[in-house]
């Protein structure tokens, strides 16, 4: 499987939104936007956060074995926004996903099947 191409259009399965490709990209999850872990209202003192523990960011394990994209999104009335989009339905290899999720971009090319 190779990346899509930039500027690519890709449909929604029902068809009511098109996605232009801007690029590739690594899904990230934010730390921070975690909820508090306790809302009970017998908790005393500051709730502990998860944002406190590891990096901010990290690669988001749901979206780790598919490819992600940044897009231009576009609904039937016109109306666009920017958002990342990942395609759930295409999976990585190996390779393929070493090179997408990579901590340390090597500038290698993107991995090609083998015959």
């Amino acid at each position: 499987m190779q990346p899509e191409q930039t500027g690519k259009f890709l449909r929604s399965p029902a068809g009511s939104f098109v996605y232009q490709v801007i690029g590739p990209c690594c899904q990230l999850f934010d730390r921070e936007e975690l909820p508090w872990p306790s809302c009970n209202i017998r908790w005393k003192g500051k709730q502990p956060s998860w944002n406190r523990v590891g990096k901010r960011f990290v690669p988001d394990l749901a979206a780790s074995r598919c490819p992600s994209y940044y897009v231009i999104a576009r609904d039937l009335h016109g109306d666009q926004w920017n958002q990342v989009l990942t395609l759930y339905q295409n999976r990585l290899d190996g390779d393929e996903k070493r090179w997408w999720y990579s901590k340390v971009p090597s500038g290698k090319p993107y991995p090609t099947l083998q015959s």
